[in-house]
This record gives C-alpha cells, structure tokens and sequence, in this order.
C-alpha cells in the first residue's frame, strides 16, 4: 500500500510538470515562436533575407 500510493504521488507531480511545461511553451512562447516561423516563411517566398 506504501509502495502504491508513492508511485501516484510521482504520477501527480510529473503530470502537474507535464502541464506547467506545456502552459508555459503554449502561452509564453509559442507566440513568438510562431512570429518567427511565419516572418522566415514569408522571407522565402518572397526570396529576402531577414536583416
């Protein structure tokens, strides 16, 4: 019974990281990673170099 409930600690804890890991990629950056994508996309279509 020990053993078990320690293990579903470990489980809550990496799935709460698991969360926090993705809120933070989803909110603090994937809005400028995806500004980057989109301004280098847009650089190659129309043959320009990001200066």
């Amino acid at each position: 019974m020990k053993a078990a409930s320690g293990e579903l600690g470990l489980t809550v804890i990496t799935l709460i990281a698991i969360a926090l890991v993705l809120g933070f990629f989803r909110f603090g950056l994937w809005n400028n990673v995806k500004s980057s994508i989109n301004t280098q996309w847009n650089n190659t279509i129309n043959g320009t170099k990001e200066q």
